[in-house]
């Protein structure tokens, strides 16, 4: 099943820079305002290579990818960036605050590489679908730099969690790769060369099957460039270095995996009633309301509202709405729980059993569908549709008059993505967001080459 091995990473000296000033996040999280910081935190900040700046006057010679090869060539001559002298396997963690809660955790995973397999061969398992775009983009980076700085974020079942017993053990020892991101999150890395270590992960990992987390565009860009690679040289070589990708591996029955909501907000919704929505509505959903006439009962009512939202023990699937101030009554949050008696496989009979599980299907398909007439097509071009992390802030927006509704949402559990996955279907996008996020630049894998036994 899955193929790991060591690597010999390419890493920033810790003698010449601090690794709180150089590393970023993943490309597709950092915003403008982000990369920015960063590229005031230090001259040899990642962000150059990671999601460089775009110019009016680029130029074929001189783009954003050619500099961040430049940069890439002049920082592995200035010993800014060192190869390891050792193929290794890359303990990692991550000490964390779970947003919005009171809750630390600490996850923990291992970078290596591994062999990049076609989704036919059912070793590697998609949850979502790719857009061209991003692929395009990471594409012609990879081409230009011949390095990986990102890490792909790999799911793998480990009920017995004997994987996490060897890396809990390492985890111990002090180290000095630690640094604290700008989230609050302490991430502290390990290498490890022991060779009766690295032969243990590999055996336990070799029957594994393996869902992508986080890094769908890169895994398949590194599909990409390996056919690529492969018809340049017009064989394959099973140990070429562009037939693997730097992924960090984390056991599905990780004490600190986080999967946090993303929160849907209304806008546009022409002749908007929200009387006329709910009764829509009422075929499918019961509905409960949290009132307020003042900031003071408001606080309690939401205090109700989100103890509710977040129960198990109704048995009832449960989605959050808060519609702002209704003019002549008072504000409320509303709660909206799945009838007892509908029936889904009749409802929405194209889905599997899996995906109609999926809160965010119902409030797709069936509050914003049948209650707003928001149809697939208009999600996707993101014309009625915007989204927020926060469902603190999801709900200002509403405040703020910015959007007309606030529908909130549990977070997908990760064993529904396990069995999504699995079953070889795709979650609708936007469906998971793990927390926090592998940041880029910790280890970095050159794709030239041959990887080492």
């Amino acid at each position: 099943m899955a193929e790991i091995h060591p690597f010999r990473a390419v890493r920033y000296e810790t003698n010449k820079v601090k690794l709180d000033e150089v590393l970023t996040q993943p490309y597709d999280k950092i915003t403008p305002a982000m990369q920015d910081r960063y590229y005031t935190a230090s001259p040899y900040n990642l962000i150059a290579i990671e999601k460089g700046k775009t110019f009016p006057d680029d130029s074929a010679e001189n783009n954003v990818y050619t500099r961040a090869e430049r940069k890439v060539n002049e920082w592995i001559a200035q010993k800014i960036l060192i190869q390891d002298q050792n193929p290794s396997i890359y303990v990692y963690s991550q000490e964390y605050m779970v947003p919005g809660m009171s809750t630390r955790k600490v996850r923990i995973g291992c970078i290596a590489v591994g062999r990049l397999e076609d989704y036919s061969a059912q070793i590697v398992f998609p949850h979502e679908r790719t857009l061209t775009a991003p692929k395009a983009d990471r594409m012609e980076l990879l081409r230009r730099t011949h390095v990986q700085t990102g890490q792909l974020f790999m799911l793998y079942d480990d009920r017995a969690r004997t994987v996490d017993a060897y890396l809990e053990e390492i985890a111990r020892t002090p180290t000095q790769l630690e640094l604290r991101d700008e989230f609050g999150v302490t991430h502290r890395l390990w290498p490890v060369d022991d060779a009766v270590f690295i032969r243990r992960i590999q055996g336990a990992m070799a029957d594994k099957k393996i869902i992508i987390a986080d890094g769908h565009h890169r895994y398949e860009t590194a599909l990409n460039f390996r056919s690529e690679c492969r018809a340049k040289r017009g064989k394959t070589d099973p140990l070429a270095a562009f037939e693997f990708a730097m992924m960090t591996f984390i056991n599905s029955h990780s004490r600190g995996l986080t999967i946090l909501p993303t929160h849907r907000l209304i806008r546009i919704v022409p002749n908007f009633d929200f009387e006329r929505f709910r009764k829509a509505l009422a075929p499918f959903f019961d509905w409960y309301s949290y009132p307020f006439l003042n900031p003071e009962e408001r606080e309690i009512s939401y205090a109700d509202f989100r103890k509710d939202l977040g129960r198990q023990n109704h048995g009832r699937r449960a989605i959050g709405i808060y519609p702002g101030a209704i003019e002549g009554q008072a504000g409320a949050f509303y709660l909206f729980l799945l009838r007892r008696d509908a029936n889904l496989e009749m409802l929405l009979p194209d889905l599997t059993e899996g995906q109609r599980g999926l809160d965010v299907v119902l409030l797709h398909r069936l509050i914003l569908e049948k209650g707003l007439g928001i149809t697939a097509e208009a999600v996707t071009a993101e014309k009625n549709v915007g989204y927020e992390r926060g469902i603190d802030t999801a709900i200002a927006a509403v405040d703020r008059g910015e959007a007309q509704l606030a529908c909130l949402l549990n977070p997908v559990r990760v064993q529904q993505i396990v069995e999504i996955a699995l079953g070889g279907d795709v979650l609708p996008q936007k469906s998971t967001d793990f927390y926090p996020k592998l940041l880029s630049g910790l280890a970095i894998y050159n794709v030239e080459g041959e990887i080492q036994q």
